[in-house]
């Protein structure tokens, strides 16, 4: 009767973190609407400084210029509501972690938070520009390039994930190391690898052009050198779990 009490009161729980999560994030959807036309102007910034003059984007569908800026706020939203969200999650697990797994899980978090938003970062302010002068420089003579608003935010969304994300590989790398599963002698041997891996993801997650794939792998395989660093200074799992 007390398990099925505990297990009762534990989806409560987290009925109310699901709950508080969602609130934040439609609080500041709603702080952000009236300022919905201008998130996207923002967004599609890098694109339109580098479109040839008198050309602008187009939208092809009757619904598109009230939901594509909508759907950019909600991002936005989501974004900055994300601290929130992870604090809610933190406090839903912390009670059932031991206290050398908070000391370590908690800097993976915030690590793993600051990585995703400096990949999304180092999308906007390097990849996109480079990205699109290169297109538009492409672009066959009497070809005027007008792109589809719906579509270029497909194309940043899928951007700013695959930026967020192998963004995140010091984090798997240590996380890898802290769990006995790698040593920093066998990170450091399979270096040739990674490196090939990250252009091979740099090709598969990226525009077919070289520039993007190559602004993507060689962050990667920096980052991928920063884990190891991190992970070569880590104390040895087995004496943390003794203390």
């Amino acid at each position: 009767m007390s398990e099925n009490h505990s297990i009762v009161a534990h989806l409560i729980e987290l009925r109310a973190r699901l709950t508080r999560s969602l609130l934040g994030i439609l609080v500041v959807f709603l702080c952000l609407f009236p300022w919905a036309a201008d998130l996207y102007a923002l967004l599609a910034q890098p694109l339109l400084a580098k479109l040839p003059q008198g050309t602008q984007m187009i939208a092809t569908d009757v619904t598109t210029p009230f939901f594509v800026p909508v759907k950019v706020t909600l991002m936005a939203a989501f974004l900055l509501a994300l601290p929130y969200v992870l604090l809610q999650v933190w406090r839903f697990v912390a009670p059932g972690l031991y206290a050398n797994e908070k000391r370590f899980l908690l800097p993976m978090i915030l690590a793993s938070l600051v990585l995703f938003a400096a990949g999304m970062a180092f999308a906007y302010f390097v990849v996109f520009p480079a990205v699109f002068s290169f297109v538009i420089a492409s672009a066959p003579q009497g070809v005027a390039v007008m792109t589809d608003i719906d579509k270029y935010l497909s194309f940043a969304l899928g951007m700013f994930l695959a930026f967020g994300v192998s963004f995140q590989v010091p984090v798997v790398v240590v996380v890898l190391a802290h769990l006995g599963m790698v040593t920093p002698a066998k990170l450091r041997e399979a270096r040739p690898y990674v490196i090939v891996g990250a252009f091979v993801v740099g090709a598969i997650l990226t525009p077919p052009d070289v520039i993007s794939q190559f602004l993507l792998a060689v962050p990667m395989w920096l980052l991928y050198e920063m884990g190891v660093l991190v992970a070569d200074r880590m104390p040895d799992r087995k004496q943390e779990q003794a203390e």
